[in-house]
């Protein structure tokens, strides 16, 4: 009869790697559960993922996102809306992107130029002296009818603006049930509570709900934008009817208007401070996805700015009201900021590659 066969002890060293497994699986597990019950699990910074579901290396389901823009049949309007659709389609299938389809809202109300260059739906102006010359009254009417006429099969729309040039591939940011959006500086509620308060009172809730954004760019839930855009237009024309309201808020009325009616519908935003950068008080592009070309660029020949004065090298894109720039712009002078030197090879870069860019379309 054989002696059973004693099993080895097993090393000492592979005793002290599996302790080792044991406490660092225990120890993440742990601080995973403590930091969400402490509501400190913090957001990815590209796509908002639950910190505890990143580190667990579960995948995020893709989510996809239309991009659509409200325009005019205006040569200024059409010249940015060809430079932004070129750098559309340039990032939209880069890795890390979730941008859907594309639609160019054209309330203008009759066909243009660029019918068979950008995806484009038309649709009708505000009725005459509606708008009483502040044409961005159009915008939310736009969407309005947009949302009641298309097919769209995203389930989240991006707003987004004709001077927008996307830098990089943009993914969905507005992960976890909230809509994503690019916090103002001069979008101040708190700040201008009386006149808030005609459009939302008291009984609504604290003026502190109300973002610090305007509706572009946004992204967010179609089924959510289709409650907010009626009210977002009906606040935007009561504001206007309002002395008071039109002399406070003037050009960014209907930027009011929009996080009123947000707020008025209980849907607040996750602000994204690197959704873009906005020339050339912003000097560096870094991790932001869209540059917004709003502000004019003045510089003297020594790299500084002389913002308020017409430089001796400029890009201002009122400077274009009539027609598209010229192809191969001169770049900025030694010393500017390194987002206005990409904001010009960018748009440099698309009129090179637009087709017919010179014809005037």
């Amino acid at each position: 009869m054989k002696k059973p066969v004693m099993s080895r002890a097993p090393p000492l060293f592979f005793l002290l790697l599996l302790f080792l497994g044991f406490f660092f699986a225990s120890y993440n597990l742990l601080t995973i559960v403590v930091r969400y019950r402490s509501g400190e699990a913090s957001p990815d910074p590209v796509t908002g993922m639950p910190e505890a579901r990143r580190m667990a290396g579960l995948s995020v389901e893709r989510l996809p996102f239309h991009v659509a823009l409200t325009a005019t049949d205006a040569p200024y309007s059409r010249w940015q809306c060809r430079i932004m659709y070129y750098w559309y389609k340039q990032v939209r299938g880069m890795p890390g992107s979730e941008m859907g389809g594309f639609t160019r809202i054209l309330h203008s109300g009759s066909e243009d130029g660029l019918m068979d260059e950008i995806p484009t739906v038309v649709v009708d102006p505000l009725p005459a002296g509606l708008d009483r010359g502040y044409i961005v009254l159009n915008r939310p009417w736009a969407f309005v009818q947009w949302l009641e006429k298309a097919t769209i099969e995203e389930d989240y729309i991006l707003m987004a603006e004709p001077d927008h040039i996307f830098v990089k591939p943009l993914p969905n940011l507005a992960r976890g049930g909230l809509p994503a959006a690019f916090p103002f500086f001069y979008i101040k509620p708190t700040e201008n509570t009386k006149i808030i308060r005609k459009y939302y009172p008291k009984e609504k809730g604290d003026v502190t709900d109300i973002d610090p954004i305007g509706n572009s760019p946004v992204i967010i839930k179609k089924s959510e934008l289709e409650k907010i855009a009626p009210t977002w237009m009906n606040v935007s024309l009561k504001m206007k009817d309002d002395p008071e309201t039109d002399k406070a808020f003037g050009w960014v009325l209907e930027m009011y208007a929009y996080a009123v009616a947000s707020a008025l519908h209980k849907v607040q935003h996750v602000l994204r401070k690197d959704f873009m950068v906005q020339p050339p008080w912003d000097s560096n592009v870094g991790n932001s996805f869209i540059i917004h070309f709003t502000y004019g660029c003045d510089y003297n020949m020594k790299g500084e700015l002389t913002y308020g004065k017409i430089g001796e090298w400029r890009f201002d894109k009122r400077s274009y009201l009539r027609g598209p720039p010229p192809r191969n712009l001169t770049l900025p002078p030694p010393g500017v900021p390194e987002s206005v030197v990409t904001l010009v090879k960018k748009v440099n870069e698309a009129t090179a590659n637009i087709p017919g860019w010179d014809d005037g379309r």
